[in-house]
C-alpha cells in the first residue's frame, strides 16, 4: 500500500509526478482548484484539454504539466450532489480509482488530491473524505508509493486525516 499524507497547501505548487485536476466535463477550466491548475499551467494545458474531447462524470484523463511543478495532470470530473439518491458516491468513488489507475499505468509514483467536489459541486465534505480515504487505502497495486491529499484549508485537512485515522484503527 502507498505511503498516504494529507497536507494544507496550494496543490499547483507540488512537485510530484501527478496532481489530480477537479475538472469539470469540458476540461478547459474554470473555478476553484480547476482554474488554478488551468492559470499556473498555461495557455498549453487548454490547448492539450481540447485534444481530449471532455471528460465524464466519475473518469480521468491524462495531460501534461506544462508550467506546474507536476509533471502530469489527471482530471477528473466529480459529481455534483443532488442530495445523494443519483449514484453520487460511486461516481465520486470512481474518479479516485481511475485517476488511481492512470498513476498505476503510467507507474508514476507520486501523485495528489485535492478534495474532489466539495466545493461548488457541494458534495458533503465529511463524507468525500471518508470516500477518498477508502479508495485510496484500498487501491491494488505497486504504483504510487505516496499519495498525499492537498487540502486548500484547515477543515479539509482535519476532515482528511480524520478518516485517515478511522482506517487505521
Amino acid at each position: 500500500m502507498a505511503k498516504v499524507s494529507v497536507i494544507q497547501a496550494d496543490i499547483t505548487t507540488l512537485d510530484v509526478d501527478a496532481i489530480v485536476n477537479a475538472a469539470n466535463t469540458s476540461l478547459l477550466g474554470g473555478g476553484g482548484v480547476d482554474g488554478a491548475i488551468h492559470r499556473k499551467a498555461g495557455p498549453e494545458l487548454a490547448t492539450a484539454c481540447r485534444m481530449l474531447h471532455g471528460c465524464k462524470t466519475g473518469d480521468a484523463k491524462l495531460t501534461k504539466g506544462f508550467k506546474l511543478p507536476a509533471r502530469w495532470v489527471i482530471h477528473t470530473v466529480g459529481p455534483v450532489w443532488n442530495g445523494g439518491d443519483h449514484g453520487e458516491r460511486d461516481l465520486l468513488a470512481s474518479c479516485y480509482r481511475r485517476s488511481l489507475e492512470i498513476t498505476a499505468d503510467k507507474g508514476f509514483e507520486t501523485v495528489a488530491f485535492p478534495a474532489i467536489s466539495t466545493g461548488i459541486y457541494r458534495f458533503p465534505a465529511d463524507e468525500a473524505a471518508a470516500i477518498a480515504v477508502r479508495e485510496v487505502t484500498m487501491f491494488k497495486g505497486s504504483r504510487p508509493t505516496e499519495v498525499i491529499f492537498c487540502c486548500f484549508d484547515a477543515a479539509s485537512a482535519d476532515r482528511h486525516r480524520a478518516a485517515l485515522e478511522s482506517t487505521d484503527a
